[in-house]
Formats: structure tokens, sequence, C-alpha cells
């Protein structure tokens, strides 16, 4: 396995190096696209049932809407399409054909309403409302789908930024802004306490200025969070529409007086950015540090073999310790490889971020004991085998509060309120994190102009109201 370069020496290049390392991605021959290998792509299963779960007991019902959208009904929110005119790919032509070069483009086979490949479903799913809406009685309606999207990058940065990535969004309906409100508030707060409770995230809660809000939202609710390069990630993101999509679609209901209202509505994504915020939050440079929540495996066994004269009682003993650790319902992996040594399998399972590795010798066998490593800190326990279950799912747990602790305190740590220029932009050259400073519209685009940094967000409370009107959180951005 070839040997990752230190975060501390070019945090870009070891980002890049232990995604591929750790089998989260490989590299695909389509322009800003990558393959999710099995690994990488059962970190998103596994949060995807979660949340889609969490979705379901707040009563969100999942659907599918078509991935081609027609331009026309792009061309009915205006402020919308804006946001997304230059990243989108189009579908011109439906039919190819042979020539001496080779399949071709048949140029007389052209569509008169051309396709926009999905950059986001609002105007397709507000379009699907506009039928099944008549009256109070089909509201809320409440509808989230995973799918994947499509947003034409120039600069592409696997999990970050491609061209196509896979996500989730949430689209509901309501007859007054105050049920839409709450609505994406409850989203809102469910993605952070996921974050928190899964993911070990610490969030920086927040809304958007009017410069960086979501096209076509009256209020848009952000979660950012900081890596440990002192760069900012948006993690989540819930809107408030207001009633602009509704009157761009024409969907109205039926009050209870027996008027017609435009309704109001709310959409909501995470998306496999998150992935990306997994690693260079937990990440060192010895690979992943994966939560255990949603780790895909959370505790790998490694036989240790002097010689094959004691494979099977190493086998046997490890064989049956693994399947009453699986039993009490850890997803454990028993790694019985031959052709790579012990030491291979510690250094592969490191840089993959399984939060335990469990190691067993002869010795072990021979006192009914195990040594267990975390991952994160690199503590060893030697634990007899009857308190194994135990010990493992405590030290599971352990691990995920540890880490949440070390993220918030690195936050914490890393965030400052400046009153001058000089002290931005000296914080902002040595990539300190969050900086609070001044805001006004004029502020935030001398801010940006002078150093490249962007407002994140204006911190707000529990209740959603910004704490403080006059400033807002600075960083530099993925």
């Amino acid at each position: 396995m070839a040997r990752l370069i230190r975060q501390e020496d070019n945090f870009s290049e070891w980002y890049n190096q232990v995604i591929r390392l750790a089998d989260l991605i490989d590299d695909s021959d389509v322009r800003g696209c990558v393959i999710l290998r099995p690994y990488g792509y059962a970190i998103w299963e596994n949060i995807q049932k979660i949340l889609d779960q969490k979705f379901k007991d707040v009563g969100i019902h999942n659907a599918y809407f078509p991935l081609f959208i027609p331009k026309s009904y792009f061309s009915r929110e205006a402020s919308h399409v804006s946001g997304f005119a230059k990243e989108c790919a189009i579908v011109t032509h439906y039919r190819l054909k042979d020539s001496p070069d080779g399949v071709v483009v048949d140029g007389s086979a052209t569509l008169d309403d051309e396709y926009i490949v999905r950059p986001t479903s609002e105007t397709i799913i507000w379009s699907a409302f506009k039928k099944w809406i008549r009256s109070y009685r089909d509201v809320p309606l409440k509808i989230n789908q995973w799918c994947n999207v499509c947003r034409w990058e120039m600069r592409t940065r696997p999990f970050l930024r491609t061209s196509e990535f896979l996500w989730q969004e949430g689209h509901t309906a309501h007859m007054t802004r105050e049920e839409a409100y709450t609505q994406a508030m409850q989203m809102y707060n469910i993605y952070e306490s996921f974050g928190r409770d899964h993911l070990a995230l610490s969030f920086v809660r927040g809304c958007k200025t009017e410069a960086e809000k979501f096209a076509g939202a009256e209020k848009t609710f952000t979660l950012e969070a900081l890596m440990k390069d002192g760069k900012a990630l948006q993690c989540a993101t819930a809107h408030l529409l207001g009633q602009n999509f509704a009157k761009s679609f024409e969907v109205q209901a039926l009050t209870k007086d027996n008027t017609m209202q435009y309704v109001y509505g709310t959409s909501w994504g995470i998306s496999t950015r998150i992935i990306g915020a997994l690693v260079m939050t937990h990440g060192d440079s010895k690979g992943l540090i994966l939560p255990p929540q949603i780790a895909p495996t959370q505790v790998v066994f490694i036989p240790i073999m002097k010689n094959d004269d004691c494979k099977d009682d190493i086998m046997t003993y490890i064989n049956a310790i693994g399947q009453e650790v699986m039993s009490c319902g850890v997803r454990a992996v028993v790694d019985n490889r031959e052709e790579k040594t012990a030491g291979f399998k510690y250094n592969e399972w490191e840089v993959k971020g399984v939060p335990l590795q469990i190691r067993i010798g002869l010795k072990d066998v021979a006192s009914h004991s195990t040594e267990i490593a975390r991952r994160d800190n690199g503590e060893k326990h030697n634990i007899p085998r009857e308190q194994i279950c135990g010990f493992v799912k405590e030290q599971l747990a352990i691990i995920q509060k540890d880490l949440y602790s070390q993220t918030l305190r690195f936050r914490q740590e890393h965030t400052y309120v400046v009153n001058n220029d000089n002290d931005f932009v000296e914080r902002l050259k040595n990539k300190d994190g969050f900086v609070v400073y001044h805001y006004s519209p004029e502020q935030e685009k001398r801010i940006k102009d002078l150093t490249g940094a962007t407002v994140r967000c204006q911190e707000m409370g529990p209740s959603g109201k910004v704490i403080d009107d006059s400033t807002a959180i600075y960083a530099q951005s993925y």
C-alpha cells in the first residue's frame, strides 16, 4: 500500500490520496465524475438508512421524479434558474446513427423542448404539486427523493464538487407560512442532530444573507462545518421557499373559507459532500477515522499467525468471537486473507478508518483474551473473552462521543472575533477557520474582493432568529 502524505505537509494532496487508498472512490472516464466504490457507497448507505427513517418518523414519504426536466419549466422561475444556468447539462438530441467515423449524433433528431439533466428538482416537483393539490385537505404534502443530480462543474474535487453527485431533496407544501417555517426548522434540526449524534460533526447554525441564499427562497438556513485545514464546508441546507414556486407553477388550494390561495413551500437536502466532510474533519495522517455510527465495518478481527501449526487454533477462536460480536449487533469482519501479513492488514484497516481492531494470536488463545486497538487514539486493551461484547459496544459509544467532542473543541478554538481589516486578513492568511466580523451587503462584497473569503452564514439561535444582524461568519470555503 502506498504511503500517505502527512496532513500538515499538504492537506489537499492528503485528501486526494486518502479517499483513493481507503477505497472510497475510483476515477472514471467521465469528466468531473467519480466511481463510488463499495466501501465508499456503504458509508452513503448508512447515512441514507438513518436519515430515511428520521424522515419517515415525521410523516415524509419517498417518491421519484424524472432525471430530465423540460427546459420550459425553468423559464417559469427565473431567479431559480439563474443559480444553475452555467452548470446545466442539456439534452438536445434523441438519436445516434452510424457513420464512417463511428457513431455520431443524428442531426435531424432534435428535441422541440430540450431537456435539462436534473440539477435540482423544484420545477418538476412543483409541476406535479399543481396536479396533486386542490384544497386544504391535500396539504401538508411532504415528499422526499433519493437521487443523483448533475451540475456541470468546471473545477471538480471528489465528494466536495463533482459534475454528478448523490443526494436527497425534500419538498413540502403548506397552507400557511408559519406551517412552512415550522417544517423547514424541523428538517434543519434533524440534520443538526444527525450530524452531531451519527457523524460526530459540529455545525454552526446560521442563515444565508440575501447575496448568498438559494435562488427563489425567502430564507435559507445552513449548517456549516470547519475542516482541519481551516476551510469551511456547507453540509446541509433548509429553504423556506415562501410562495415563489407556487406562483410560478400556479399551485393554489381552496381554503376552509372557500377562497383560493397559493401554498407555501420548503426544500431541504444533504448530499455525498458530507462524506468529504467526514474525511477532512476526522481523518489524520494515517488515513480515515470513521465515526462508529456510520462506519461500514465497526470492528475488524485480525489473526496473527507465526506459522501454519497455529492456524487452526487461532481461526477457530477468532471465528467464534467474531460470531459473538456480530450477534450483538456490531458490524464486524474477520480478515482471514492468507496472502496478506498481519502488519499489512493493520495498516490497511487503519487507512480505512475502522474504529476497532481486534488482534488475536496464539498467546490470546491460550489466555482466553483479546487485544483491542482503537483507531482514533491508538489505545490498546487486553480484554477477557467473556467481556468482549460489552467492551466493544462500550468502546464504540465512547469513540463516537470523543470524536464529536474533538470536533466541537476544534471549531470553538478556531472561531475568532475581529474588529478591523488587518486582524481579519491575518486570520485568513493563517487559514485559522471561522472569523466573526462586521456585516453589511457592502461589507460582504468588499471582503470577498479583498480576501476571497465569503460569508458562510449569520449565526442564529435555537429559535431560528439571527443573533446579531450586524455581524457574520466569514471563511475560505471549498
